[in-house]
């Protein structure tokens, strides 16, 4: 079975969006020669806003690939907007386990199509107070590692300015950001590609957990790296991780002796 979508489609979301973006933003994107001209992809970005994944495609597009996002599939639910999703070959992801398998299946038949499929590693907007890239989440790794598809790094800066992630945290640059949209002035998406992870260290090997955390540990440095020359920043030595904070936060909450439980602390990466 082979990945389906609308050639119609596409065109048409392309002559709608493209002029679109182009009058919404402005732009600053660097390395599109890193994203392959043709054949199976896996773009790994960072995540800052809820408005990034149209900035991200953008830059994708104009690289020459057209994107394919893994999608909540609440959204297929909706239907002008399944008609969007299944004809421009979007593929929904479940929160079911069983039906999630699905999801994995279909992401692994577009890479062998050769489709250039868009993945956020984090697995949801950075909670990061200064919205750095947390700890990533292992599905990259595992998909690339079982297809043997590139996995180009991307970092973008910008979109959080325009459209601010509603449950971010409430302090740190995070916190100083006015939710809502704010298209004016217009913004500036900053995008860079960097060249594909080399995961060629763990070829052959077990898809354990060890060789999946230190894969994925790999594209979240590549990705941290290429955020910090956007943002012209050194990046932190440890990468935040939400889980751990959120753990501490529910012993601080079950053990008020224990005040230190109630920081966020970054966890090792």
């Amino acid at each position: 079975m082979s990945h389906g979508y609308s050639p119609a489609w596409r065109k048409l979301t392309i002559v709608i969006l493209r002029p679109l973006l182009f009058g919404l933003l402005k732009r600053d994107w660097r390395g599109r020669g890193n994203v392959p001209g043709k054949g199976g992809v896996i773009i790994a970005a960072n995540h800052i806003s809820e408005s990034d994944p149209l900035a991200l495609a953008h830059f994708v597009y104009e690289s020459g690939r057209y994107p394919v996002y893994l999608a909540k599939s609440t959204l297929f639910d909706v239907r002008f907007i399944r008609a969007v999703l299944r004809g421009t070959g979007q593929i929904p992801v479940y929160r079911d386990r069983a039906d999630a398998s699905r999801a994995l299946e279909a992401a692994e038949k577009a890479l062998v199509d050769g489709e250039c499929l868009m993945f956020y590693p984090e697995g949801s907007c950075t909670r990061d107070p200064e919205l750095w890239p947390m700890t990533g989440q292992t599905g990259v790794a595992r998909m690339a590692l079982q297809t043997g598809a590139k996995v180009v790094p991307v970092a973008s800066w910008g979109p959080h300015e325009l459209m601010p992630y509603k449950k971010g945290e409430q302090k740190g640059l995070a916190g100083s950001l006015k939710k809502g949209f704010h298209p004016l002035p217009r913004k500036t998406m900053r995008v860079m590609a960097g060249p594909p992870v080399d995961l060629s260290a763990y070829a052959g090997r077990p898809l354990d957990r060890d060789t999946l955390r230190a894969a994925t540990d790999d594209i979240m440095a590549a990705i941290t790296g290429l955020l910090g020359e956007l943002r012209g920043q050194e990046p932190p030595a440890e990468r935040y991780d939400h889980h751990k904070v959120l753990e501490e936060r529910r012993a601080a909450v079950a053990d008020p002796a224990r005040p230190e439980a109630a920081e966020p602390k970054a966890a090792d990466s």
